[in-house]
């Protein structure tokens, strides 16, 4: 199994610190947050990408995803949403992804992961906000395609799609090629379900996997691997079962006060986890 750290845990450093941390921590792949200060697309200069490549080169990492998730850089991790009432605000994500998925195409990242919508907006229906939703994933999809890039539907405790049911009812009315999930285990954990379960169910969906422990309360709150309820080795174990060969992503991005220890432990208990002592 291969494992990949998420860089928004390092949101304190630059991105060349971060990835020469990630592989020093003995990471093979490395997620890359689309937002300030490491790759927010509307502030990347030419240089900027250039910088990703070397320092990716440099510290041997491949991108196991593109984090465009969080908008920090124009507001906060989850607005401007798909479904902002405003629309003006709604196109900034819209172009946001764009951006992304070209990004995403330069650096030879093969995918992007994406909020399952948005909080649901005061006053705002449930079925508007799925038809939003969808509008806006139909406005991106076609330049996914053109580019051979996959947008990862990401679903989210108190977001507009938070259960697995939610997800596929939501993908009924989609059949598209390179539109995908991000499955967060943590986040299935905190809306109730089982992860070892829900692996297996949406595997067919799976293009890459969030990975963190949760508080056995529940709560959304993402803790180092073994410190919390998710039964870890039944994870992995889900997702060896599966046959997935691609990147495992540890998202601890609450330890920005010591991500690199953070990223150090995560990896030697999820070796242990898979007997790889």
């Amino acid at each position: 199994m291969k494992f990949a750290f998420s860089t928004n845990a390092f949101r304190n450093f630059p991105f060349s610190d971060a990835a020469a941390a990630v592989s020093n921590a003995g990471y093979t792949g490395i997620e890359i947050m689309c937002d300030t200060p490491h790759a927010f697309p509307g502030q990347l200069p030419a240089t900027g990408i250039r910088d990703i490549r070397e320092s990716l080169k440099q510290n041997h990492l491949a991108i196991s995803n593109l984090n465009a998730f969080m908008m920090c850089a124009v507001q906060d991790f989850h607005h401007p949403s798909w479904i902002e009432k405003d629309e003006a605000f709604r196109q900034i994500r819209i172009q946001y992804t764009l951006d992304c998925i070209d990004l995403a195409a330069e650096l030879g990242a093969k995918t992007i992961s994406t909020e399952p919508g948005g909080p649901l907006p005061d006053g705002m229906d449930r079925e508007t906000a799925l038809s939003i939703f969808s509008e806006g994933l139909k406005a991106v999809l076609p330049r996914a395609e053109d580019k051979g890039i996959r947008v990862l539907i990401e679903p989210e405790p108190d977001l507009l799609i938070q259960t697995s049911d939610e997800y596929l009812s939501f993908m009924e009315g989609f059949t598209h090629p390179n539109l995908g999930l991000n499955l967060d285990v943590g986040h299935f954990y905190c809306v109730g379900e089982d992860p070892a379960q829900v692996i297996l169910k949406l595997k067919d969906h799976t293009r890459h996997y969030h990975l963190e422990d949760i508080p056995k309360n529940r709560e959304h709150r993402h803790i180092l691997p073994g410190h919390g309820g998710i039964d870890m080795t039944g994870v992995l174990h889900s997702i060896e079962k599966t046959g997935y060969e691609g990147f495992v992503t540890v998202e601890l991005y609450p330890y920005l006060d010591a991500p690199v220890k953070a990223a150090e432990e995560a990896l030697i208990y999820l070796k242990r986890a898979l007997g790889h002592d």
